[in-house]
């Protein structure tokens, strides 16, 4: 048989617990009867609610409870949980005495003695406005952030877990990538990355990168939910804990494709206004030295021919045929410099390039090695275009004998027309149009960039010393800015180069007569 248990308290200690429970001013501490009246009241109740203990003790405890509270009979279901519980807890509104509101913590304990009889209730109430406050401001500052997050349409906001799961999605994030919000939450972000980029592990070491540098920037392919790519500018943060943990990671991402393009648009267009530029002032130069000089050369010429007729001395006629073989190069180099410069007269009709093609097939021919294949596809829909015949023959030859040097293994040469359509920014220098086109394409060498950029530049040549003045490929050039065309060339080393001339197209009639030539002989 155990000892009973001896009091709780003494009356000594009973009037100390008294007196720590009337100075606790943070709480309300009092006591209910059994049916809800308030048999005690301390000095954070008076505090709280503004009743002093004369005005309330006798007071059933409902009338601290808001009007609409009462008539839900909250105050009787509250003493019931508490029976049936052991303990009621909850938080609502509470009225004080002057009719204002404040948002109380509220438990209920029931008291009982030793054979379980209910004696009545411990109440404990707290004002805590200012703590609902607080979570209600945090709660609309969290809303309004989130309500900011899903309006932005131009940028791609979301969240990412410690490992790359994605968490959530915003508006932006589904117009950017097509994807909605129940597609990738859950899903790793790498399936935005190209395949290239998750080979070489890209996705996971720009989170590497942002929770070891504070940040990730970069700028790359995307992949869209149908599979099409746009370029990316992408920011990853860290988000941590007040320990410092990483806890997720917060990522931004734009599509910046057309800014890019812009972008590059301009450069092309600012290197080929340099280009243009660096070659018309060439031209200026060439063309009046050219011109000085050939009006010297005239003079030597006539000179040389007095005095063939004057001298007749073996001697003296070896030395005026090669003074007359050297002045005849320096006349044709001259025509090739004023070429360049479009200050050389044409005779310019319009011709079915087709036709000029056939007439001119044989010499063509003449110009190739036995290891190397000639080979020519003509297009019937080719329009005509505004040229001189024997002009564009000779770039033709020129850019026939530049194609059989860049493959002295041999290889195939493909001269080929065609009809195209060249749309505004389409091609560097062309305008929108209709253009009658003509590639010269080689399975040789193949040219790098800063070899490509210079080749229409006069005297520039890759040539060994002796094998190549430089001008071909420029009065090539020459003549199709004549002709007011544009060429192109597209090549990559070890691949070949094609080289394309495009002439505008001219309605009506061609002139036929170097077919009928062609066809007479």
């Amino acid at each position: 048989m155990q000892p009973s248990s001896p009091p709780v308290t003494s009356s000594i200690d009973a009037a100390r617990f008294r007196l720590f429970i009337d100075s606790v001013k943070d709480y309300a501490l009092y006591i209910l009867s059994p049916e809800g009246f308030v048999n005690s009241w301390n000095a954070g109740a008076q505090r709280f609610k503004g009743y002093t203990a004369d005005e309330i003790l006798g007071q059933h405890f409902s009338r601290f409870y808001t009007e609409e509270d009462r008539a839900s009979n909250l105050p009787f279901r509250a003493l019931q949980i508490a029976l049936e519980e052991g303990k009621f807890e909850d938080e609502g509104w509470r009225v004080r005495k002057d009719g204002s509101r404040f948002w109380a913590s509220v438990v209920i304990d029931p008291i009982r003695d030793q054979e379980g009889t209910l004696l009545g209730f411990a109440k404990i109430t707290r004002d805590i406005t200012e703590r609902k406050q607080a979570a209600e401001a945090l709660h609309g500052s969290e809303e309004q952030f989130r309500l900011l997050v899903q309006s932005v349409t131009d940028y791609a906001i979301y969240m990412l877990s410690s490992d790359g799961i994605i968490t959530n999605w915003n508006t932006g994030a589904q117009r950017i990538k097509g994807f909605s919000r129940d597609d990738v939450v859950g899903t790793h972000f790498s399936r935005f990355y190209t395949e290239e980029d998750r080979n070489t592990g890209l996705p996971m070491t720009a989170l590497k990168i942002a929770s070891t540098e504070g940040r990730f920037e970069g700028e790359g392919w995307r992949i869209r939910k149908d599979g099409s790519r746009f370029w990316a500018h992408v920011i990853i943060d860290p988000i941590k804990n007040e320990l410092g943990e990483l806890i997720a990671y917060a990522k931004i991402t734009r599509d910046i494709t057309e800014k890019r393009q812009a972008a590059e648009n301009l450069r092309r267009a600012q290197e080929a206004l340099f280009q243009s530029q660096k070659l018309e002032a060439i031209g200026q130069l060439t063309g009046g030295i050219a011109h000085d000089f050939n009006n010297l050369l005239s003079v030597i010429i006539s000179g040389i021919g007095i005095l063939a007729q004057e001298i007749q001395t073996p001697t003296s006629a070896k030395i005026l045929e090669g003074m007359e073989r050297a002045t005849t190069q320096g006349a044709d180099l001259t025509r090739q410099l004023l070429t360049f410069a479009r200050k050389q007269p044409l005779k310019q009709d319009k011709y079915n390039l087709n036709h000029i093609i056939n007439s001119f097939e044989v010499v063509l021919h003449q110009a190739q090695t036995g290891s190397v294949i000639f080979d020519i596809k003509l297009d019937p829909r080719l329009p005509p275009a505004m040229v001189d015949a024997s002009k564009f023959e000779a770039a033709l030859l020129n850019l026939v004998v530049n194609a059989r040097d860049a493959m002295p293994e041999g290889g195939t040469i493909t001269l080929s027309t065609e009809k195209v359509e060249v749309y505004q920014n389409n091609i560097d220098g062309l305008p929108a149009g209709c253009y009658a086109k003509v590639t010269i394409r080689d399975t040789g060498t193949g040219m790098p960039p800063d070899v490509a950029k210079r080749a229409t530049e006069p005297f520039y040549t890759t040539k060994e010393v002796g094998k190549g003045t430089g001008m071909g490929l420029s009065q090539v050039y020459g003549t199709i800015k004549q002709f007011g065309g544009e060429l192109i060339i597209e090549t990559e080393v070890g691949k070949g180069t094609a080289i394309s001339l495009f002439l505008p197209a001219q309605e009506g009639d061609a002139n036929e007569e170097l077919a009928s030539k062609s066809e007479g002989q």
